[in-house]
């Protein structure tokens, strides 16, 4: 399985001192793994999304924006 890049970093605020850099489908999964927010909806399309994008299943920029979405959703987009 090889790791998709998304078109651009998607920044994240997790903490007041804690950012995090977001730059492939692979990393998306490894964030929303560990993320600080409640999972509803858009967490979980964006879950499907970087799945099926590691999978070859869909572009990495619908992933990107499913994570964009999600960090919306979750107010954590810098």
């Amino acid at each position: 399985m090889n790791d998709k890049m998304f078109p651009r970093p998607i920044r994240l605020k997790f903490a007041a001192e804690r950012e995090r850099v977001v730059r492939s489908a692979w990393e998306g999964l490894e964030c929303l793994g560990d993320w600080p927010a409640s999972r509803g909806r858009r967490y979980q399309a964006a879950l499907r999304c970087c799945r099926d994008a590691l999978d070859g299943w869909t572009p990495p920029e619908k992933a990107m924006r499913a994570m964009i979405d999600a960090a919306r959703e979750a107010s954590i987009l810098q």
